[in-house]
């Protein structure tokens, strides 16, 4: 009998749950105290894995669970049976000078890091933001996922042949924090320790900022061979053939003109549930061209064999040749569910030209959309009125609710009342080409902002200087329209120059934020997080590489931006993304330009596809050749 100051005797249950039994209980008082509590344990252990404790499992949702359960088969928008084989030869415009894809010197050639490089796990497309084990086996985390394991399949390997291990992948988080892009820095530093924790297993503990995406990211982390990366020359360019343990080695490789990857037949992770009916090509081309003509006619003569189209005057008369009247060539429309992005001309608010936002705003209002869409794009595209438009995260058509008022609180009183109310749209114009309502306003805009119009030249009233502005291009068809929108600010006393560039000298100049505007186009997914300091964040803003163009350094920015990366629920998610939507908008960053409602494809009839497509549409890698073998696929 045990006395009542003792120490009470301790029942042991799994997983570190104990049960006291205190004072001089008989065994019938115990066995009745365990009747009692029965109920409740069983409660505990049907709690969500993470909820108490953590525990490995295949796959991890950023909200809510994954579709897939750990017995699954395949993804549902591919093809089990597609048949390997053939070739596939597409076309991009440009050139490259590099086979690195994960610095920011050089342009590298596309492919590199879908084909080449694998990830700790895959992402599924038909769900916001899921990942399923690829090389690592599992993954478990916390519910306040302050920390994250992975433990590493046996069976993956670099094409060489050698094992990926624990030290492969702590030398690649160490050299992509120091040497890596700045998305990449900025990711991995939150990243307080990292280690092995067993011959498989490996350990990342994240600073306590409440970053809830830190599991997910480090999940997406690519993975390096660690005998064959020199971390010194790591940020050099170069043409030499890359290691991955990916399902694709390059093959050859002539700067500037093709790239070529040829499917690895010893490829370790064929026979995993997220990569079957995925990577069906024996070869895959990507060959490279100056002039947008020079790639459609290639395309025609069936020199490129799949082709994506975002222009309707191409779409209309450019693509009626004989092989698409045959049928040989077919043009497909697929829908999406992901938000369109923001495809936008971006004003550079490091010059001091465009600090103010009643500048940036004025010549938002000489951008005649309604014009230029009936004019030059067969009333084709839809104007863009949100950072993720087309989707649930939109503000558009939606009066701010309390929970993004609550977010917003600190800075109501910069939030547009049409933004906040859901009553904002871009300005329309007349389609008539003169704009004169719009050019009214803007004008006005534009003398509040210390600007006058000089014998029509508008010029700085303080100093006299005329307001000039050059805008960069890299392809024909931006010019086209830069020179459209220029002869419109010319209207307005201002002098746009437009200015091609090859597309080296484009990206280094966009890199270095050498321009005053710029094109550019954000994707966004319906699980927006971290990228978004990469896109937005005042720490951005001077980082060389970074996506920050517009040069943003906005509290309210930055704080819209953890909360979104901080949400528990998907609820929390939704009212971040909208409330960030809302104080983007309000700053008049860039020019919202327009976006095809579905995405336009041609194909000739040699290439087959799945019948389902995934949330983000056509997914050329689940694709296959008529002509391949009819063996099993692996």
């Amino acid at each position: 009998m045990t006395p009542e100051n003792s120490n009470p005797p301790q029942a042991p249950i799994a997983n570190g749950v104990t049960i006291f039994f205190r004072g001089s209980h008989s065994a019938v008082r115990q066995r009745q105290t365990a009747r009692l509590i029965g109920p409740m344990l069983a409660a505990f252990f049907l709690l969500p894995a993470g909820a108490l404790y953590a525990a490995p499992t295949h796959a991890i949702a950023m909200h809510g669970q994954p579709l897939h359960g750990p017995g699954f088969t395949h993804f549902d928008y591919v093809d089990p049976q597609a048949p390997k084989g053939g070739r596939l030869t597409l076309g991009a415009l440009g050139s490259f000078d590099s086979l690195n894809p994960l610095i920011v010197k050089g342009v590298p050639a596309r492919g590199l890091r879908d084909y080449v490089y694998e990830s700790l796990m895959a992402r599924g497309l038909n769900e916001p933001f899921t990942l399923y084990g690829l090389i690592a086996e599992t993954i478990e985390t916390p519910d306040e996922r302050d920390w994250v394991e992975f433990v590493l399949r046996p069976e993956a390997r670099f094409s060489d042949g050698t094992p990926i291990t624990v030290e492969d992948v702590l030398f690649s988080h160490a050299l992509l924090r120091d040497h890596g892009m700045p998305n990449h820095r900025t990711y991995y530093a939150k990243v307080t320790r990292a280690q092995a924790t067993g011959p498989r297993s490996v350990r990342f503990d994240f600073l306590p900022d409440g970053d809830r995406e830190m599991p997910l990211i480090m999940g997406l982390m690519p993975v390096l061979p660690r005998h064959l990366v020199d971390p010194e020359r790591f940020e050099e360019t170069g043409l030499a053939i890359p290691v991955g343990s990916g399902p694709y080695v390059v093959e050859t490789a002539d700067p500037s003109r093709r790239i070529v990857y040829r499917r690895d037949p010893n490829y370790w992770g064929a026979h995993l549930a997220v990569n079957r009916g995925r990577y069906n090509f024996d070869t895959i081309a990507i060959e490279y061209f100056r002039d947008s003509n020079a790639l459609l006619q290639a395309f025609k003569k069936g020199i490129i064999e799949v082709r994506p189209e975002d222009d309707p005057a191409r779409w209309v008369r450019g693509l009626d040749f004989p092989a698409l009247r045959d049928g040989r060539v077919v043009n497909e429309e697929f829908e999406t569910g992901v938000p369109a992005g923001m495809s936008a001309l971006v004003f550079n608010t490091r010059r001091p030209l465009f600090a103010d936002p009643r500048v940036r705003q004025a010549m938002t209002l000489l951008f005649d959309f309604e014009w230029l869409n009936r004019n030059l794009y067969f009333d084709a595209y839809e104007r863009t009125q949100s950072y993720f438009h087309g989707s649930v995260l939109a503000s558009f058509g939606r009066p701010a609710d309390a929970a993004e008022r609550a977010l917003l609180a600190p800075w109501l009183e910069r939030i547009e009342s049409g933004i906040l109310d859901g009553t904002f749209r871009q300005p329309v114009g007349d389609e008539s080409g003169r704009n004169r309502s719009n050019r009214r306003q803007a004008i006005a805009l534009l003398a509040a902002a210390g600007y006058a119009l000089k014998n029509g030249r508008l010029v700085n009233a303080a100093s006299g200087q005329g307001f000039t502005v050059e805008i960069l291009v890299a392809e024909r068809e931006q010019q086209r329209l830069s020179l459209v929108y220029a002869r419109a600010l010319r209207h307005a006393g201002i002098v746009a120059r437009v200015r091609l560039v090859d597309s080296a000298q484009y990206q280094r100049r966009r890199q270095n934020f050498d321009f005053d505007m710029v094109f550019h186009h954000w994707y966004n997914s319906l699980s927006p997080g971290n990228e978004q300091l990469f896109y937005w964040s005042s720490a951005a803003a001077d980082d060389p590489g970074s996506r920050n163009y517009a040069g943003i350094r906005d509290e309210a920015v930055n704080a819209m931006i953890a909360a979104l990366i901080a949400a528990r629920t998907r609820q929390e998610l939704v009212a971040a993304a909208r409330a960030l939507d809302r104080v983007l908008l309000s700053g008049r960053y860039v020019i919202p330009l327009f976006h095809l409602p579905r995405q336009w494809v041609a194909r000739w009839r040699r290439i087959e596809r799945p019948e389902n497509t995934s949330l983000y549409g056509y997914l050329i890698d689940t694709w296959w050749s008529r002509d391949a073998g009819k063996s099993a696929p692996r």
